[in-house]
């Protein structure tokens, strides 16, 4: 729920960050897992 409402605070459609995020995570690289998170994200709302 905090993944949520941090991607809401930074101007991301909360749905449509979720689902890019779990669509990408089984390629991502571990060590860049961070880029992921709604602070950082690129991902359009």
């Amino acid at each position: 729920q905090s993944l949520l409402a941090t991607a809401k605070l930074n101007g991301l459609e909360p749905l449509a960050w979720l689902t890019a995020t779990l669509e990408r995570l089984p390629t991502w690289p571990n060590g860049r897992i961070d880029e992921l998170l709604p602070l950082n994200s690129t991902t359009a709302s």
